[in-house]
């Protein structure tokens, strides 16, 4: 049982240190872990934890259902007076055309390739309703005075639309995976993205992390503190199984 929440708490320090590693992460959403303790006297019969010889390779069985699970409120927004930064304000996300499919980000710090094609950090395309989005033709992809997005997502270029960012949102959002970069995709079988409807474009402003600094520092010292309980329990079980031993080869 010692083992069982030693490794619980593991878990849960690992999604700690992950969440304080992308604090500063435009974008980012932090997660949570969760996890449902048990009775051994619950455990079904053929169980092979009902004997004494349980050891630490068996502890997980003393819970179930651990997963994470993440946060989407919203991060404090920052200006950038960057005209290609943008952040959404209510519900949605961002469409990003990968070689593997369509993912889905609230990270808006955008950017121009060398043809004038509206992308990621990473390179990766952004979505419109029509496609990619390109600001001007690959002759002269810069050759242009203002790039404007209005509220709605509407994309001008010199007061000329050239077509408006694809904004979805999902009936279940904790039915979305982590992909890495702060990406997103739906779990098989979830239900299918649809057009956001509340939701605001805020030009030359990018999402922060919603990363609670201060409350992640203070669950990191519950969790340390924990642990080290839990390794001292562990520890006394180990040194009365030694005595014990030692004892018992005197007589």
């Amino acid at each position: 049982m010692a083992a069982s929440g030693a490794l619980a708490y593991e878990k849960r320090l690992q999604i700690i240190s992950n969440n304080l590693a992308n604090a500063n992460t435009v974008g980012y959403k932090m997660d949570h872990g969760q996890f449902q303790s048990i009775d051994p006297a619950d455990l079904p019969a053929s169980s092979t934890l009902t004997g004494p010889e349980m050891n630490t390779s068996q502890a997980q069985s003393f819970w179930f259902e651990f997963n994470s699970y993440t946060d989407f409120t919203h991060g404090s927004l920052k200006n950038t007076a960057n005209d290609f930064d943008l952040a959404l304000i209510g519900k949605g996300f961002f469409c990003v055309q990968k070689p593997d499919g369509v993912h889905y980000t609230r990270k808006g710090d955008f950017t121009l390739n060398v043809d004038g094609v509206l992308v990621t950090r990473n390179g990766w395309p952004v979505m419109g309703d029509g496609g990619e989005i390109t600001v001007n033709n690959k002759e002269n992809p810069h050759q242009y005075k203002k790039f404007a997005v209005d509220e709605e997502g509407n994309v001008s270029v010199d007061g000329k639309e050239i077509g408006s960012l694809r904004i979805v949102e999902f009936s279940e959002p904790y039915s979305l995976r982590k992909m890495g970069d702060t990406l997103f995709k739906p779990a098989e079988n979830s239900p299918p993205a649809q057009e956001a409807q509340d939701f605001k474009v805020s030009q030359g402003f990018v999402e922060l992390s919603n990363v609670d600094v201060v409350k992640m520092m203070t669950e990191m010292i519950e969790v340390l503190r924990g642990y080290e309980s839990y390794q001292k329990v562990i520890r006394t079980a180990d040194e009365a199984s030694a005595r014990a031993i030692n004892e018992v080869g005197k007589i």
